[in-house]
């Protein structure tokens, strides 16, 4: 039996996707969680042999899980689902390590074939979603800017920003202004707009 847990925080879609997967012989749904915190807590009582991750969900999100869970269940595989699925969002997953990358509008049986495949071993990413990124080619910011880029996105002040980030407010104008350039936007809004388009924030 391969020992699955499922964390997703659209509680209807998380059901419906247990149940259907229950059906299958050699797949035993050991835990659900609605959030990536308790996705972590989940894997880390259950030991699962995979992990089905929403990308976006509370808390933590599927990425940040994924690699939590790699650090306290090193041999549990990892797979991504998404209705979003951005360019940025794949890069990021499989430098966190993820060993799946698949849209949340497969089909069930689709679904349990990729959970096989990546509990044999092998890796599954959907070829649309990585075509799409080839394309997009690399975020061009570091890591700095993305993570301070993120924080403007609710049109926080660079006060605020300064603050949560520890840094002085002219870094922090420096750092945003080097990512709107970068992006070739006229503003940090239009560049906040931008950056997550492509799934880099």
């Amino acid at each position: 039996m391969i020992r699955v847990l499922l964390a997703d925080d659209e509680h209807l879609i998380l059901g419906a996707v247990a149940a259907l997967l229950s059906l299958e012989d050699d797949l035993d749904i050991v835990a659900t969680a609605s959030s990536g915190t308790e996705a972590v807590t989940a894997a880390e009582e259950h030991r699962p042999d995979v992990a089905v991750l929403d990308l976006q969900m509370p808390g933590k999100d599927g990425i940040a899980a994924a690699t939590a869970i790699l650090r306290s269940v090193p041999g549990c595989r990892l797979l991504i689902v998404t209705s979003h699925g951005l360019p940025g969002h794949l890069k990021r997953a499989l430098e966190a390590g993820v060993h799946g990358f698949l849209p949340k509008s497969v089909a069930a049986q689709e679904l349990a074939d990729v959970i096989r495949r990546v509990y044999a071993g092998h890796r599954h990413i959907d070829p649309e979603l990585a075509a799409d990124a080839i394309s997009a080619g690399d975020s061009p910011l570091t890591a700095r800017e993305a993570d301070l880029l993120a924080l403007a996105a609710d049109g926080v002040p660079v006060a605020e920003i300064a603050d949560r980030a520890a840094l002085g407010e002219g870094t922090v104008r420096n750092y945003l202004s080097s990512a709107t350039t970068k992006l070739g936007a006229s503003n940090r809004y239009q560049a906040v707009h931008l950056a997550r388009e492509r799934g880099w924030i």
